[in-house]
């Protein structure tokens, strides 16, 4: 999956997570400023993430700079699907 496709995979997920219509997301899209997403709603995105792009992510390894915006979540599911199982 490439970028463009992952961002659009993560932006249906916060759109079924957040059960609205977000039409203007982009990388900049800061996901705690822009959209007010809590700790609880990252956890959905988090699983809702790893459903759609058949990854596993490491919570014990997620830092908060993860989540600043929709790039750097896309950085992040990058980062995880290229670990070898």
């Amino acid at each position: 999956m490439n970028r463009a496709e992952l961002v659009t995979a993560i932006s249906g997920c916060l759109q079924d997570v957040l059960q609205r219509p977000l039409p203007d997301l982009d990388e900049q899209t800061r996901l705690f400023e822009d959209l007010h997403l809590d700790s609880t709603t990252i956890l959905e995105l988090l699983m809702a993430v790893e459903e759609a792009v058949d990854v596993e992510f490491d919570m014990e390894a997620l830092k908060m700079d993860d989540f600043r915006t929709l790039g750097t979540l896309t950085d992040s599911v990058e980062q995880v699907s290229e670990v070898p199982v």
